[in-house]
């Protein structure tokens, strides 16, 4: 009993159950469907691409994961969520689809500008859009949900306004690469592996972790202690914002057009939830990015298997929201209050035995 409650104390605990949880049940269903039990690990090359329910899920949660890195840094130092990353996600898309297509133009077969010019515009325009966010923050000491609340709102119509209000396709080969594949490996993959990689990095082999969760914990204490808590908030929504381009280069790319109204739509809800689901406080603080990472293909798992299952797009928010309730309530202190006075009153028992 003491090794279990030792495992189910661990960080990682819930979000690996909850991806386990998944997995268990897509056999089930594949085996009462009369399909293989373990069809849902099978993993196979067809027509020179990785073919299999684990790649699409890895491919189409791609650009969750991205989002749930800025948004993990965002929330432990502020704890705040920042709401706009789906908006910031689709104006990445009208900035960059209308530079390569050259202003005015809604469908073309070549660039007007090179390809990196384009790319790096829309990255350097979500940038400014968490340096907004962050100034707002952190030194007009604006809630984080209201703050974020403005580009949410104004993002996507900066972005139609853009495109005016038309799809700009870019048919370019180049550019369809980034959301294609690299040999048969889906490029996205590898995007998110590298983002994965380059944060992990980061936080590890530099104190950046330790000042966004000293910050988060306590900012006054921090600011005391001599960390410019306004700056490291700051940083963590570029971050955010970088992390939201990234990911709106991946959605954009898939479909090879700035699809403006609905790139990014309600994005923002996967993240947070990728969040809560890898065992962080949404109240800021110390937090565990691989957690959030797990927590973010476990939702894309989810939609996967509730796809599978017959249930439409229209009614999966249905099963997240009971989800979130359930996440919610297990992290909550008086649950954590309720099941640390149980474990005392079975440890009384058994000491009285």
């Amino acid at each position: 009993m003491s090794s279990i409650k030792k495992l189910t104390q661990k960080r990682l605990f819930l979000p690996v159950f909850s991806m386990i949880l998944v997995m268990l049940i897509n056999v089930i269903y594949d085996a009462a469907t009369g399909n293989a039990a373990l069809s849902f690990f099978t993993v196979s090359i067809r027509n020179g691409v990785l073919y299999g329910r684990l790649v699409d899920i890895l491919n189409r949660g791609t650009e969750a994961a991205i989002l749930a890195i800025g948004m993990t840094l965002v929330v432990s130092s502020s704890a705040g969520t920042d709401i706009s990353v789906g908006s910031v996600m689709s104006l990445y898309g009208g900035m960059c689809c209308m530079l390569l297509a050259g202003f005015g133009n809604v469908n073309v077969s070549s660039y007007a500008v090179p390809l990196i010019v384009g790319i790096g515009a829309g990255l350097l325009t979500a940038c400014a859009c968490g340096l907004f966010n962050g100034f707002l923050v952190a030194y007009m000491n604006i809630q984080p949900m209201v703050a974020t609340l403005i580009l949410w709102s104004a993002g996507r119509a900066i972005g139609l306004l853009l495109c005016n209000s038309q799809i700009v396709y870019v048919r370019v080969p180049s550019f369809q690469k980034i959301g294609g594949y690299v040999g048969f490996i889906p490029t996205p993959i590898i995007v998110a592996a590298a983002c994965i990689l380059v944060a992990a990095l980061v936080l590890r082999l530099t104190a950046l972790g330790t000042y966004i969760q000293s910050v988060g914990i306590n900012k006054r204490a921090s600011r005391i202690a001599g960390f410019n808590s306004a700056k490291i908030i700051l940083l963590c929504y570029v971050i955010c914002g970088l992390c939201a381009g990234l990911a709106g280069m991946v959605a954009t790319s898939r479909i090879y057009s700035a699809d403006t109204n609905n790139i990014g739509l309600n994005m923002e809800l996967d993240a947070i939830l990728a969040v809560a689901l890898g065992g962080n406080s949404l109240g800021g603080g110390k937090f565990n990015l691989a957690g959030s990472i797990i927590g973010a293909y476990t939702i894309q798992a989810i939609d996967t298997t509730l796809l599978s299952l017959g249930v439409s797009t229209a009614q999966s928010p249905v099963f997240k929201a009971v989800i979130v309730i359930l996440i919610v309530v297990i992290q909550s202190e008086p649950m954590k209050d309720f099941f640390k006075k149980m474990s005392k009153k079975k440890a009384a028992v058994k000491g009285a035995a």
